[in-house]
């Protein structure tokens, strides 16, 4: 009989092994369309009337564009106040200079306003006179440089915050006094002249202490664009021949003796009349030279220094040698008169003067002409009386 060995195992009281039974929760299977939908309904409908609804509570009852700027004013005492531009406070506008000028916005057309039919001329501006030429200042580099970097400066200094026309009025101002025999024949000639002197300057920023102030980069960028544009042969026609102008805060003594043109922004624009205006005197070609884009020194002694150009003089000096050419241009008996002094008589060899000298080049020998009608005997001859 053969012995069964059994497992120690199975009498260490441990229980019997049995079969493992869980129960796994399944996620719920969510299908495409509601896995797309939104959520918290209310939640956004709330955060939604809220905003709508909060500005109409916390806007004033009566809101106008005047209590707008004191509003905005207040505020900016509690936080960060912006300090206004030197031209934005009337008592800090240096002489001379525009104030701050904002244009007002026109109104928006109405329907069919401005619509005009091809048959129609086409419309002109205002006539002012006389227009300028262009002046195209395509020299070296250091003659442009120069060129624009004056006058930048005098459209910055004198209508930083004039609008567009009243800064191409101020730049064609300047080409027109360099096209003035009256004035410096160079750009920066002309802005920086009489800057050597404390008052009396031609343009009052070169000599008031103006140019001390940084430039605002902003309105400084403006002002050369304006002036690059005149350099390449821009002509602003709205001033014409215009030489002068001031604004409208002030009357200088010149006003009523020069053409007044019209006013643009805060300036009012004159041109010489007579002779010193006509276009003829203008010469709109440039010769290139330009100093360096600066003030001048200081004159240790006002003897020295060259007195101001008086438009009133300019404008009597050119009537009077206008008139005095007319008057001279012709004596009795046929003669034109003598502008210069008369030449010496010319000194010729021992031979020539052997040979008759002077009498040699007269002609008095030449033979008559035969065969002329009458009506061009004369032909050659001064008219002793023009239009006889």
């Amino acid at each position: 009989m053969t012995a069964i060995s059994i497992p120690n195992t199975l009498f260490t009281g441990e229980p019997a092994p049995r079969d493992f039974s869980a129960r796994i929760r399944r996620a719920r299977v969510r299908s495409l369309r509601a896995a797309k939908a939104p959520r918290h309904y209310g939640r956004r409908a709330l955060i939604l009337l809220a905003a709508v609804a909060l500005p109409a509570f916390a806007a004033p009852p009566e809101w106008s564009p005047a209590n707008w700027g004191s509003e905005i004013g207040a505020t900016g005492q509690v936080g960060n106040q912006v300090a206004p531009m030197p031209f934005e406070r009337p008592g800090d506008s240096f002489p001379g200079a525009a104030f701050y000028y904002l244009a007002n916005d026109a109104a928006p057309p109405a329907l069919g306003e401005g619509v005009h039919s091809d048959a129609e001329p086409a419309p002109t501006e205002v006539a002012v006179g006389p227009a300028a030429r262009a002046m195209r200042i395509d020299n070296s580099g250091v003659d442009r440089s120069r060129a624009l970097q004056c006058l930048s400066a005098a459209i910055y200094y004198e209508a930083a915050s004039e609008p567009d026309a009243g800064q191409r009025a101020v730049a064609q101002v300047v080409l027109n006094r360099v096209a003035h025999p009256s004035y410096p024949k160079t750009v920066c000639g002309v802005v920086f002249q009489g800057s050597e002197r404390n008052t009396g300057c031609q343009f009052s920023f070169t000599c008031d202490g103006a140019l001390a102030r940084v430039p605002n980069r902003m309105f400084w960028l403006r002002a050369e664009n304006v002036a690059r544009a005149a350099l390449s042969g821009f002509v602003y026609a709205p001033v014409g021949l215009a030489t002068h102008y001031h604004t409208v805060a002030v009357h200088p003594y010149w006003a009523p003796s020069l053409n007044y043109l019209g006013t643009i922004g805060a300036h009012r624009f004159y041109r010489f009349g007579g002779a010193a205006g006509a276009p003829a005197t203008f010469r709109f070609t440039y010769l290139g030279g330009e100093p360096v884009a600066a003030p001048h020194a200081r004159a240790a002694t006002p003897g020295a220094v060259e007195a101001a150009p008086d438009p009133v003089a300019i404008q009597r000096a050119y009537d009077a040698g206008l008139k005095a050419a007319q008057s001279n241009a012709y004596l009795p008996g046929g003669t034109i008169a003598a502008a210069t002094k008369a030449a010496p008589p010319p000194v010729y060899s021992a031979e020539l003067q052997r040979r008759g000298g002077d009498a040699l080049y007269r002609g008095d020998d030449l033979p008559t002409s035969t065969g002329v009608l009458p009506e061009y005997q004369q032909s050659g001859r001064w008219i002793a009386q023009p239009g006889a």
